[in-house]
């Protein structure tokens, strides 16, 4: 395709928004939204809603790659645009003003691994996976954490072993996003005795190989989008490798602060879940407005979400090593910040069911709470990232 002129794009787009049919309305509720940044994969929901949830993405997704706006910045040999970062900003601009799906299921699959994909995978694998993750007919998911390692994500034990030209892979994964709902996964498994962080490889496997066993955990939410994956002997092509043989820590690294990325800039400036103009409607709905506590919560959630947004603009086409563990942290914090302007609005409404509009529908967002200080690291070992690797301050001594 040629180059069009950011005017002549944004006239584009709004033609092919314009022609979006409106989903039907199902009522008012604030937890599923619209638009390109929706938040949705961080809601705990019955396993049948998230199938029709994604379901309804995939259909948008494919819809978009039809019309050569799935992939705006990718390369255009694996199915992308080849434009920059201003036209992806242009047309989520646009999006979030209509009724579209959004891509929010696919978080981990198109801002997580298929960026590492591209950065680190093989020109098989590039070719095989990208464009079909793109357009939603692959799905994928995160295979790092094991039970015994978390934080301390180098001391994993989940193993890989030649056999021919391949690997076998064996070990538990826990805490994995999305896992029965992938087709495939990044995992990331001890491949030698080397030295601690030179002795991991990282692979793209199939879940649904012979070998893999998915297994949900169910949360006090009432949901189970988090599972613990059991791989038992599973073969992985070497085409599938990601980076080079013990060099997986530099794919882990890269995933992550794509993870920190990808989870940071989900609702900045008040979009999705975040999103201003509902709060608004809420604290009006449950008679709050006039309150002046409600009213300062509110307040220092807007001035949250606005310093957010600024911070990501500053950052803008840069690449910065602070960019990432800021806007993760920003977005936990302003989670937080929205839990409190919820919890003053509907008190003891959050825990019964009644039917009544914007108040039970958040039960599952405050109880998974939590989860959000979590993951792409906790806040804690983030703060200990920008305060080490950024400000050059003092590491903390080690125990004696």
């Amino acid at each position: 395709m040629s180059a069009l002129s950011l005017e002549e794009f944004a006239a584009e787009v709004q033609r092919f928004l314009d022609a979006w049919p409106l989903r039907p309305d199902t009522g008012p509720g604030f937890l599923w939204g619209s638009g390109s940044d929706d938040v949705s994969l961080f809601e705990e929901v019955g396993n049948s809603v998230e199938q029709v949830r994604l379901d309804e993405v995939r259909g948008w997704r494919r819809c978009l790659q039809r019309e050569g706006y799935s992939w705006l910045t990718g390369p255009p040999r694996y199915g992308g645009r080849g434009l920059t970062r201003e036209y992806q900003v242009t047309f989520d601009r646009l999006a979030r003003r209509h009724q579209v799906p959004g891509s929010g299921p696919l978080t981990i699959s198109l801002g997580m691994v298929a960026p590492t994909i591209l950065a680190h995978g093989t020109e098989s694998a590039k070719l095989r996976y990208l464009s079909a993750m793109q357009g939603g007919d692959l799905v994928g998911c995160q295979l790092f954490s094991e039970p015994g390692a978390g934080s301390d994500l180098a001391s994993l034990c989940t193993t890989a072993a030649r056999d021919g030209d391949g690997w076998r892979v064996s070990g538990q994964k826990v805490w994995t996003s999305g896992a029965h709902l992938a087709d495939i996964g990044e995992v990331l498994c001890r491949s030698s005795d080397g030295a601690r962080h030179r002795n991991l490889t990282a692979f793209v496997i199939d879940m649904h190989a012979r070998g893999v066993d998915v297994r949900p955990l169910r949360q006090m939410t009432g949901g189970s989008s988090f599972n613990e994956v059991f791989l038992d002997d599973v073969w992985v092509p070497d085409v599938d490798r990601l980076g080079d043989v013990d060099q997986g820590w530099r794919v882990a690294v890269t995933t992550l602060t794509n993870e920190r990325s990808a989870i940071g800039g989900s609702g900045f400036g008040g979009k999705g879940i975040l999103s201003v103009e509902r709060l608004c409607s809420l604290l009006h709905h449950t008679n709050r407005a006039a309150d002046p506590v409600a009213r300062q919560a509110f307040a220092r959630l807007v001035c949250g979400l606005r310093t957010a947004g600024w911070t990501r603009q500053r950052f803008g086409e840069q690449s910065m090593q602070s960019e990432a563990p800021i806007l993760k942290l920003a977005f936990s914090r302003d989670l937080q910040l929205l839990s409190d302007v919820v919890s003053l609005c509907l008190g003891q409404s959050l825990s019964a069911d009644t039917g009544e509009w914007g108040t039970f529908a958040w039960s599952s967002f405050i109880l998974g709470l939590p989860g959000y200080r979590i993951g792409g690291g906790t806040d804690e070992v983030l703060k200990s990232v920008l305060a080490e690797r950024v400000l050059s301050l003092p590491k903390e001594p080690l125990n004696s």
